[in-house]
């Protein structure tokens, strides 16, 4: 049975789900997330290990359920698997319901099978075209065989893997049934997800890249048939279930359908600026009452009730009339997604 929440935001929605970044670095420069030549933060303004961890248990000591960690892309942190096997401990306990990450994929055949050992169950793994060519486009950086080797190695480690895609108009959008195809076969979950208005990448234009879901979901619906289902897997997703697979699609629309009557979450940085929204700008510094108090862990909760408290009901997110609004300055890279 679970506790009783004790992170409740002025909307009376429970904070069940924590998303941390590790790191702003990554192998890849994804057109959507990152500038091509990106400046890193110092590493001196990195949590340690040892901080995200405290930070972390901070918040499952508050009624956190799910911890997912992001980056940049969080297997190219130096000794991640130290904070893994720090958070296993939770699982043990069973205060902590479920740890898992978000990962291109570049690491997955180096780390898979630790990472099972420290109790993860499932991956997502961020893939937006099947095509090698087109895949080197968009990530700038990335090698398209290494992410299909370690997502093998995922499987083979008995890791459950969801493909997340970013939709992106001229980009993928003739993809979306072979996508839908390849998840099928392979029993992957398939999520879609609208590009949004992060970060200044300079010669990247969000308007010309955005592609509505409901466009999207309205194509898919001339090859296949989608029947709505009401699963939920602890996120913003609305899922359906492709009858000729079996397999579930999932929807993540935070322009064309707002999702935040449902939110449960926040995000932590990996300098430990605690965002309550992902489309808003307000933030909680947590690294400095952490610094501050080296070993007394109850002003830092006493932090986090604070921020709660101002969670907004909602983003601003918004393309209408051929323009972005509501645009947040930080990169994608630097929030975790």
């Amino acid at each position: 049975m679970s506790a009783t929440p004790r992170l409740i935001d002025p909307f009376q929605r429970a904070v069940t789900y924590l998303r941390v970044s590790v790191t702003d670095r990554c192998d890849f420069r994804c057109v959507y997330c990152m500038s091509e030549h990106m400046e890193f933060l110092p590493k001196a303004e990195l949590l340690t290990l040892e901080e995200l961890d405290r930070l972390c248990s901070a918040f499952i000591d508050l009624g956190v359920e799910k911890l997912r960690v992001t980056g940049g892309e969080p297997l190219v942190r130096k000794g991640i698997m130290t904070f893994f096997r720090a958070m296993s401990r939770h699982l043990g306990s069973g205060r902590l319901k479920e740890l898992t990450l978000t990962t291109n994929g570049s690491q997955l055949r180096r780390f898979a099978t630790e990472l099972v050992d420290c109790g993860v169950r499932r991956v997502n793994v961020s893939l937006d075209t099947l095509d090698a060519d087109k895949f080197a486009r968009i990530t700038r950086w990335g090698r398209f065989q290494q992410v299909m080797d370690g997502i093998d190695a995922a499987v083979a480690a008995g890791l459950s893997v969801k493909i997340n895609t970013v939709a992106l108009k001229g980009v993928n959008d003739d993809e979306v049934h072979d996508l839908v195809a390849w998840c099928g076969e392979r029993g992957f979950d398939l999520t879609f997800i609208e590009v949004m208005p992060m970060g200044d990448l300079g010669n990247e234009d969000r308007l010309e890249q955005y592609f509505s879901l409901r466009d999207l979901r309205s194509e898919l619906a001339t090859r296949w048939v989608l029947t709505d289902t009401q699963e939920r897997t602890g996120g913003p997703a609305r899922y359906v279930r492709v009858t000729e697979t079996g397999g579930r699609i999932g929807f993540i629309t935070p322009l064309s359908h707002n999702f935040c009557e449902s939110c449960n979450r926040v995000r932590l940085t990996c300098t430990g600026q605690l965002y309550m929204c992902l489309g808003q700008t307000d933030d909680a510094d947590l690294r400095a009452v952490l610094r501050k108090h080296p070993s007394n862990d109850a002003p830092l909760a006493e932090a986090i009730n604070r921020a709660i408290a101002r969670k907004p009901k909602g983003h601003d997110f918004d393309y209408s009339r051929q323009a972005v609004s509501g645009q947040v300055p930080r990169h994608m890279s630097h929030t975790g997604g």
